[in-house]
């Protein structure tokens, strides 16, 4: 099923997230949606707050657009940073309106400490793409988004811009 993205400003994208105590049968399906909802955007991420859920799980693929898809399920993921800072470029999110893309600054790798819906632990090293959307996504799980590591001036521009977008959408 194909799930309803909380998109800013709305105040639950701004809230920590609680750790999954126990992989259920609702988490799972939870996570099946996530996907199918992060494909239909179509995006390469997804967190539970950006579905309405305040808990630390996520959904991505870093596959190209002609390899096969690559879904991860990631519960209860904390990341490591290291590596070269990278500029992600035209950083995007599914949850910041108006297609909004921007610059942002992340580590070339990190290491992942989660878990899988089979309880399987995972540890590994990853770098690249795959890297820079764990670290998006995660922020999301903190309560953190890219736009909010940007400079304060170009924040500022895109908030004028979204009201004036807000204001005119409601309007109709």
């Amino acid at each position: 099923m194909i799930l309803d993205i909380v998109t800013y400003p709305d105040p639950r994208l701004k809230e920590p997230c609680e750790p999954v105590g126990e992989i259920t049968d609702e988490i799972r399906q939870l996570a099946a949606d996530m996907l199918e909802t992060m494909y239909a955007a179509p995006g390469v991420g997804l967190a539970a707050p950006q579905v309405g859920r305040n808990i630390r799980l996520l959904v991505m693929d870093a596959a190209g657009k002609d390899e096969p898809r690559q879904p991860r399920v990631l519960v209860n993921p904390q990341l490591e940073l290291s590596g070269d800072d990278v500029c992600s470029e035209k950083e995007g999110c599914l949850s910041v309106p108006m297609g909004y893309r921007a610059d942002v600054m992340r580590k070339s790798r990190v290491r992942l400490r989660a878990t899988d819906l089979d309880g399987n632990l995972i540890d590994e090293e990853v770098e690249d793409f795959s890297a820079i959307i764990m670290q998006h996504e995660c922020a999301h799980l903190d309560g953190m988004l890219f736009i909010d590591r940007i400079s304060r001036l170009r924040r500022s521009l895109y908030e004028t811009r979204l009201k004036k977008w807000i204001k005119r959408k409601s309007a109709v």
